[in-house]
């Protein structure tokens, strides 16, 4: 299937458009809502990163969160000096460095989600469960598209 553009390269009609800026917007008011607990957006993706998984490696955190390897090591490094994370060798591979909540970036974690589930809830209240459905499966399939390039 091609995808069809009324007018080429228009910002009205052309995704990568509103995708980027739907993202800026969302970081813009993630950044306001969660500055007053000392957490800004890339401290924001590391602590969500690790309330899925107990252990990540940086690389997987990296992965997870979009955001460069040099990137999160230092965010990383910030986060072990804030006292919201601990590292340690993973057992089954030396090589890696295994990341992990301390129960005050779990407290700090549990209250950011409260204030990025509020920013979620407003920003989709006019989007039905269906739509929100047909978005992801869409989002998704470009993802997949892009990786293979």
């Amino acid at each position: 299937m091609n995808a069809k553009i009324a007018t080429p390269y228009s910002k009205k009609n052309w995704p990568f458009y509103w995708i980027s800026r739907v993202d800026q917007r969302y970081v813009q008011v993630l950044e306001r809502r969660l500055k007053p607990m000392g957490i800004d957006a890339p401290r924001w993706r590391v602590l969500m990163s690790l309330r899925e998984d107990t252990y990540l490696s940086v690389s997987e955190i990296a992965e997870f969160s979009t955001m460069r390897l040099n990137t999160t090591t230092k965010v990383v490094q910030r986060l072990i000096a804030d006292g919201l994370v601990t590292t340690r060798v993973r057992p089954t591979d030396a090589r890696a460095t295994e990341v992990s909540l301390t129960p005050e970036g779990e407290r700090m974690g549990t209250l950011a989600l409260a204030e990025v589930s509020d920013i979620f809830e407003l920003a989709f209240r006019a989007v039905s469960n269906e739509e929100m459905d047909v978005l992801n499966t869409i989002l998704e399939k470009v993802f997949s598209q892009l990786n293979r390039m």
